[in-house]
């Protein structure tokens, strides 16, 4: 069974200094029908204004990941971590027994677009780390290169969860097979693409269970990230 959610139904928030769509129930937006899709907990599109961002706060007992899309975040932690994360990169941060953090744009002119990623655990009360991985286009051209997951991937998540990202245009195409039980939501961050024969925008996801493949083709400047999910 495949679903699609569309961008526009999302929910979303405009503070001013931040402009984040919410892919699944998150602060004031509750939707009792989109309060995750298997073990992922969050997926947030979110613009930061120049000179601002999230000031320090905390987390416990979640695997975060950014993926930043445009601009520069600038990311201060507990543990130490002050690093800047480009367009490309993949950071992830266990927050384990518990992190502080926050999250900056300090560009002065140009604003910072990020997608924020929460997925639950598979362990809980473990030593807060960090990691963060650069990945470049050529990694992803045309195919689908798992960027976090539990092993051989870019950065490693404690969590029965996989996430790929590919870029895929004209006649490139991917396969990913999906083991019976488990869920896969697929989120098009920009372009057009097919998931399964059925067409995605940008901002599109398609939320698929009891399905054992996904096939991904006919994009049109696509940006794909394709989750494999604990149900």
């Amino acid at each position: 069974m495949l679903t699609i959610r569309k961008s526009q139904a999302r929910g979303y928030a405009d503070h001013g200094w931040l402009k984040s769509f919410h892919s699944f129930s998150f602060a004031n937006y509750y939707d009792p029908e989109f309060m995750g899709w298997g073990n992922l907990r969050v997926i947030n599109e979110d613009r930061i204004a120049p000179g601002t961002g999230f000031g320090t706060h905390g987390h416990k007992d979640m695997e975060i990941i950014s993926y930043v899309l445009s601009g520069e975040l600038a990311h201060k932690d507990s543990m130490g971590n002050v690093k800047g994360i480009p367009p490309g990169d993949v950071q992830r941060m266990s927050a384990g027994r518990g992190v502080m953090h926050s999250e900056f744009n300090h560009a002065p002119q140009s604003q910072t677009h990020f997608l924020q990623i929460w997925i639950e655990p598979n362990v809980r009360g473990i030593e807060p780390s960090y990691e963060q991985q650069a990945v470049s286009p050529a990694d992803k051209r045309g195919k689908l290169v798992r960027i976090a997951g539990p092993e051989q991937a870019r950065v490693k998540i404690h969590a029965d969860a996989n996430l790929y990202a590919g870029l895929f245009n004209d006649a490139e195409h991917a396969q990913l097979q999906i083991a019976a039980g488990r869920k896969a939501y697929v989120h098009l961050i920009r372009g057009q693409l097919q998931v399964n024969g059925v067409a995605l925008q940008t901002g599109d996801a398609a939320l698929l269970q009891d399905e054992t493949q996904i096939t991904l083709n006919q994009g049109q400047d696509a940006e794909v990230l394709v989750f494999d999910l604990a149900a």
